[in-house]
Formats: structure tokens, C-alpha cells, sequence
């Protein structure tokens, strides 16, 4: 049975950072709110050893938690990989955020290893806009990643694709570019200025929203995080005449991840995170919940999680609200006192 925050959400989903390690620079990278990234050739001394991934993935496993995302940095710059997904206890889904450009050559190596799904980071389909986005030259080789991906069975493919002012004018295009390639999906993340910074960068995610809206065969609403789902046809392709769910015309899926200023977002959340230096993490946008698990026994990991899932608060609508319009931090958050394994 999961564990519940005091907030009814039960937590079925973790996120693990391996590394704060990557070979790109992306303008708009926050490390899973922890900052910038490092280089590659960086020393890996503060990175979790794979027997304390897999002492964490064992003890949350027996939690009730039900799925992991490996994330870094760039996960697939660590060597171990491959044992780390392998050693992942059987009952939990594997999935990884990745930049792809390690995947040619490697991606059915994972898969052998126990690798479900895959998420790569697709900005752009523009050389040089990539480029710039990036910082990096790779453009090439991501596009033979998410073809190595989708050879290597880890169909649907989700794009995760960034939206803000350097990046919206893509979107149509790469709408229309899952929506002709089978074995994609896109996932349009609303950038939050919040923790990358540069919020004049942001734009209103709602304009996405009707111009999808539009665009789209048909629209679903997802139960995660009530998300909105849009199904594309290719251009020129026909919308359906009917509502007959039998229909199996191709259609592309393209997701709207919009967190920012969404309490409904929050409320929704199912997930905790794990900081590459092996610091339990209840909330993406705070940084005064990190948990340290200690020597990492099993005992200190179970306790340390409990305690991190107890004191889990929905970002938006509750550590911070609404006042005069503005999000201002809830008092009863100001200066609380947060217990650890060591008191």
C-alpha cells in the first residue's frame, strides 16, 4: 500500500537524479531545481553509488512505490547504468529522461536491461536553433537517438520539448512531426521561470492550449495530474466525421505539462525525488525539504522517506496561495522546523 502525505497523495513514483553531470548546457536546464549542471569529465566523488540507487529503489519498492524515472544531469553518462536498471527490483517500471544522444548503439542494451519507456529532450527541429538552445552541436545525434529508441522497442517515444519565447514558434512543427512518425509522442513543458530564472522567457501556457485545441482530432483528459491530452492527424489528414473510437486513422499524442500557477497540478502530485548526492526531495520548487539519508541503511532510507512523504505540501495552493492575486508564501510554512533521521 503506498504512503499518503497528510494531503491524500499517495506517493506510487519516485524521481532519481544519477548524476548533475551532462554534456549539454540547455539555456533553460534547472537539474530537477537544483541548478546548473556540471561537464561531463567532472569528478562523479558526490554520485550515489549503484548498490545505494538500488538499497533506495528495494526500500521504496516495498513502500508501495510503484514506478522510477532515472534523470540527472545526463543519466546515461554514468558507465553503470545498465546494472542500475537491471538491479531495479522487478515490480517497478523503469523510464528515463535522457538527452538521446548517447542512445545509438545503446539503447537495446537498456532495453535487455529492463528499460520500459524513454523520454527524450527534442527542442526544436532547427539545427540552429537547437544549437543555440543547447549549447551543444548535436542535433544530429539526438534524431539518431529517438530512432535507436524507437527501433529498440521503448514505443511511445515521448519529445519532451520546452515551451517558451525561444521555442514556441516550433511547436507546430513539432506537432505535426509526431503526428506523421509512428512511435511518438510529445510532451510540451511549460518553462518555469520560478527555478530557471528569466521569466520573461514564460509565455501563457493558455495560448497553447487553444491553438491545440484547435488543431486537434480529439481531446481526452488525463487522470495524472488532470492533464489534457490532444490527438493530432497529419497535415492534411482528415478529422474524424464521427465519435467511433474504432476509428484507427493515425493520430499523434501531444500532452501540455503545465505546472506553474496550477494548484490543481499540485494537488495531483504522486511522486517524490532523489538528488544525485542521495538527498530525498519531496517537491521540485522547494529546496528546504531535502532529507539526507545518512549511511543509507535500509532502516535510515525507510525512515527518512516516511519522514519526507509526511511533510510533502502542494506547491501551489498551499506552501504558496493566492493573495491579491499574487502567490505569496503560506505563514504556516515560514520558518517550520522539519524533523531528520538524526534528531
Amino acid at each position: 500500500m503506498p504512503q499518503s502525505d497528510e494531503f491524500g497523495r499517495e506517493v506510487t513514483g519516485i524521481r532519481v537524479s544519477l548524476t548533475d553531470r551532462c554534456n549539454f548546457d540547455c539555456v533553460y536546464c534547472h537539474n530537477e531545481g537544483l541548478g546548473d549542471t556540471r561537464g561531463p569529465m567532472d569528478p562523479q566523488d558526490e554520485e550515489m553509488t549503484a548498490d545505494e540507487v538500488v538499497r533506495i529503489l528495494a526500500v521504496v519498492a516495498a513502500l508501495g512505490v510503484e514506478t522510477v524515472k532515472f534523470t540527472g544531469g545526463e543519466p546515461m553518462l554514468r558507465a553503470d547504468l545498465p546494472e542500475i536498471i537491471a538491479r531495479t527490483p522487478p515490480e517497478m517500471e523503469v523510464s528515463m529522461t535522457t538527452n538521446g544522444t548517447f542512445l545509438p548503439g545503446r539503447a537495446a542494451v537498456l532495453v535487455d536491461a529492463g528499460l520500459d519507456r524513454v523520454n527524450i529532450s527534442q527542442d526544436a527541429l532547427d539545427r540552429e536553433a537547437f544549437a543555440e538552445l543547447t549549447q551543444s552541436g548535436a542535433y544530429d545525434r539526438v534524431l539518431e537517438g529517438v530512432e535507436a529508441a524507437v527501433e529498440a522497442g521503448l514505443t511511445p517515444v515521448k519529445l519532451n520539448m520546452v515551451v517558451f519565447e525561444p521555442t514556441a514558434g516550433y511547436v507546430p512543427e513539432m506537432v505535426d512531426h509526431v503526428a506523421e512518425n509512428e512511435g511518438l509522442r510529445l510532451q510540451l513543458i511549460e518553462y518555469m521561470p520560478e527555478i530557471a530564472g528569466h521569466p520573461e522567457w514564460a509565455i501563457e501556457i493558455d495560448r497553447v492550449h487553444d491553438w491545440l485545441a484547435d488543431r486537434a482530432d480529439r481531446i481526452e483528459r488525463r487522470e495524472m495530474h488532470h492533464r489534457t491530452r490532444y490527438f493530432v492527424r497529419p497535415p492534411g489528414g482528415n478529422r474524424r466525421s464521427t465519435d467511433d473510437p474504432t476509428d484507427e486513422r493515425r493520430e499523434g499524442l501531444v500532452e501540455i505539462v503545465d505546472p506553474v500557477e496550477n494548484a490543481e497540478f499540485c494537488a495531483n502530485c504522486h511522486r517524490v525525488r532523489v538528488t544525485h548526492d542521495g538527498n530525498f526531495k519531496g517537491c521540485l520548487n522547494r529546496h528546504d525539504d531535502h532529507r539526507s539519508m545518512g549511511s543509507m541503511s535500509r532502516a535510515e532510507i525507510r525512515e527518512t522517506f516516511t519522514e519526507t512523504v509526511t511533510e510533502r505540501v502542494p506547491y501551489y495552493g498551499e506552501y504558496l496561495v493566492q493573495e491579491d492575486g499574487e502567490w505569496v508564501q503560506n505563514e504556516a510554512y515560514i520558518d517550520r522546523e522539519l524533523p531528520h533521521p538524526q534528531d
